[in-house]
């Protein structure tokens, strides 16, 4: 049995899934911001409660993360000390001399503080050139005095980050000879093992934000394991990457930089799965939680990776899946803005606790959620009749909101919703409409525990059908971790013209680079059959800012012979990517293998009983408020739906994790895969 967990800022969701009856479980939980690792093993308990099986059962433990992230972006990480070539020790301070917004945009900007304090930055006499060469040696002596003085100081982490370490590491590994040797205890990172690339801002500012954040991933990760321990769990924990893959949690413990985008991963995993399962090749990712809602884009059946990501305002080049995430969630707490007297809603939320009013917990201000419980798009029992929601308590929190803009109740939870979805569309237009990509092209497969909710309305104003409910939505994340496979990339930098570089040579790299790879595999125990390398080059023209991946069949690496197809294919993706070729010389810039590990896939039955008589399949009949009148809407169980089954909008469609929003003149049909499909009533052949 495998289980997935994905701690949200609201509930802490769980997918079981049975291998061998091939059936899931799921449970949803309260979150518990104090310390994750609670939520998580309450979390065990009841989907084990639940499955009637006991945890020993259990045989892999997938977990999804949102310690790194909330670290960065709420500024209480470790504190962190810098060795770097002298003169270089301003390198944090520097960054990209980038500011945001307009021409202006620097005389409104809050700067943060570097995630390294310049106090606790120290230069070391030594120096590399950018091909590897010694230029200055590294002097020792002055090196452990320096050392000695700021580990003694404090610290909790030391980053040793030098110039042009990814050309030749030799130096870094002394330094932390040398550290170890004196403070043994101390967590170190060397930027030539966590980014061996070259530009020294980006290597210098992702090794830093790994130590900023592994002494509280560490103590984290101990925690859970201790508690999954306690449960009775005896399987391996691992973690979910930012891109979608897995790693250990001894790998995440030493490099948890690699898991900044832990959490919205699995949705956009899952995504892709449904995007193959359904012959769907263009979806857009829309995953609302209780805090923060993540959208994303698959095309062909694939999710986007990028190689690069900001957390705050910080870069880490590590890489991610393409997410883009905006302070909108049920819990966004609405409010009256003392400026404009306006209605304004997020980003600030409710969280966990005390969460809406409507959940009874000591909310007092209202949220997306209590306004959708005013409208009637919420029945007065969540989660199968676990969790009872206070109906008149969110009545009268979004009342008072409400009042000073001469609004009825209806008007402003209506309110509340439109600029809540306004925020979400904004973002889904960045990665569509920005991109150069036509939203009417695209589905959109609703997930998260308010996702289905809004995605309807999200649809109707973008044009992009049909809608895509899954079969578990509001735990899809989870269930993405399920299908996640292990995953790592190897990198060598290697600047220069490709003209001029021998062939034989560039191959021995990729040879080290695969041996590295199958290392990695060993390790995590992979089985040979579920193994799997690619490999890529990064190429430029000569003296552009910036490079083009491009994939390197494995046939042109074992014949190490072919290279000038890839240079066909890089000229023509360039073309593609930004409508122009030119006829200059083209530069190599790194070298990359990914290895990869699969797991078993997750096969969900298709609804085997159930009726297509909505009737039949009616739970009750509930005023719902919807173009601006009180209408009688059936509550139908999707459970009870059978495949080809068709409700017709206004309704209401209820399950376990969540709960769907069908507007007028929309039907819903319930595919073969199990997927429910929304569609505007016009579009009845499509």
């Amino acid at each position: 049995m495998r289980l997935g967990v994905d701690v949200g800022g609201t509930f802490t969701d769980l997918l079981l899934h049975d291998d061998a009856a091939q059936k899931t479980y799921r449970a949803k939980t309260p979150s518990t911001p104090e310390d994750q690792s609670i939520g998580v093993a309450e979390g065990v308990r009841l989907i084990c409660e639940k499955a009637g099986v006991k945890p020993e059962d259990i045989s892999l433990v997938l977990h999804g993360t949102t310690v790194a992230t909330n670290a960065v972006l709420e500024g209480k990480g470790s504190r962190v000390g810098l060795l770097t070539t002298a003169g270089f020790e301003h390198v944090l301070h520097l960054a990209k001399s980038w500011t945001p917004g307009p021409l202006f945009g620097w005389i409104v900007m809050d700067k943060p503080d570097p995630l390294a304090a310049l106090k606790d930055t120290r230069g070391i006499p030594e120096r590399m050139d950018a091909r590897g060469n010694v230029v200055t040696p590294l002097d020792e002596e002055a090196a452990t005095a320096l050392i000695k003085d700021l580990c003694g100081s404090g610290i909790e982490a030391l980053t040793i980050s030098l110039m042009h370490s990814y050309a030749n590491p030799a130096h870094e590994q002394r330094l932390r000879e040398i550290v170890l040797a004196h403070f043994p205890e101390m967590h170190v990172s060397l930027s030539s093992d966590i980014l061996p690339e070259f530009r020294e801002y980006d290597r210098a500012i992702t090794t830093v934000m790994n130590d900023y954040v592994r002494p509280i991933m560490t103590r984290y990760l101990s925690r859970i394991e201790r508690r999954l321990d306690e449960a009775g769990v005896k399987s391996r924990l691992h973690i979910v990457r930012s891109d979608g893959g897995l790693m250990s949690a001894e790998a995440a413990a030493q490099r948890p930089v690699h898991t900044v985008l832990s959490g919205p991963a699995g949705g956009v995993t899952a995504t892709a799965m449904v995007a193959r399962r359904t012959g769907l090749k263009k979806l857009l990712a829309f995953d609302m939680g209780g805090t923060s809602t993540d959208v994303s884009v698959i095309l062909d059946g694939e999710a986007t990776i990028t190689r690069s990501t900001d957390v705050g305002y910080f870069p880490a080049k590590v890489p991610t899946l393409d997410v883009r995430s905006v302070g909108a969630g049920g819990g966004s707490i609405a409010e009256i803005s003392e400026l404009t007297n306006s209605l304004r809603v997020g980003p600030r939320s409710a969280g966990a606790m005390p969460g809406p009013v409507a959940y009874g917990r000591g909310g007092t201000e209202p949220t997306v959620s209590d306004a959708n419980v005013v409208l009637g798009y919420l029945p007065p029992k969540l989660l199968g009749g676990d969790m009872s929601l206070d109906l008149e308590g969110a009545r009268e929190a979004v009342d008072k909101v409400g009042q000073p803009l001469e609004l009825s109740p209806e008007a402003a939870a209506q309110g509340i919703l439109d600029i809540a979805n306004e925020v979400m569309l904004g973002a889904l237009r960045v990665i569509t409409v920005q991109r150069g990509l036509d939203p009417r092209d695209f589905g959109i497969v609703a997930f998260g525990g308010a996702g289905p909710l809004h995605a309807n309305a999200m649809a109707q104003v973008l044009g992009c059908y049909p809608v895509v409910v899954p079969h578990n939505p509001g735990v899809l994340s989870a269930l993405g971790f399920l299908e996640a496979e292990f995953k790592n990339e190897m990198v060598r930098t290697l600047i220069g013209s490709v003209a001029g570089m021998n062939d034989a040579a560039l191959f021995d790299h990729f040879a080290t680079l695969r041996q590295k790879a199958v290392t990695w595999l060993d390790e995590e125990k992979v089985e040979e059959a579920d193994r799997g390398l690619t490999y890529t080059v990064d190429l430029r023209y000569e003296q552009q800012g910036f490079e083009v991946s491009i994939n390197v069949p494995a046939e042109v690496v074992e014949k190490a012979s072919g290279l000038e197809t890839v240079l066909d294919d890089f000229h023509t993706t360039h073309e593609r990517l930004y409508g122009v070729r030119f006829d200059l010389p083209i530069e190599l810039v790194a070298l990359r293998v990914v290895a990869t590990g699969a797991t078993p896939p997750v096969e969900e039955a298709a609804p085997a009983e159930g009726t297509t008589d909505i009737a039949e399949a009616t739970m009750e009949v509930r005023k719902g408020y919807f173009g601006g009148a009180w209408v009688d809407t059936p509550h139908v169980d999707r459970e009870m739906l059978a495949a080809g089954a068709r409700v017709e909008g206004p309704a209401i469609i209820r399950q376990y994790d969540t709960t769907t929003v069908l507007l007028p003149d929309h039907y819903a049909e319930v595919h073969p895969t199990g997927n429910l499909l929304i569609w505007p009533t016009e579009k009845k052949g499509a």
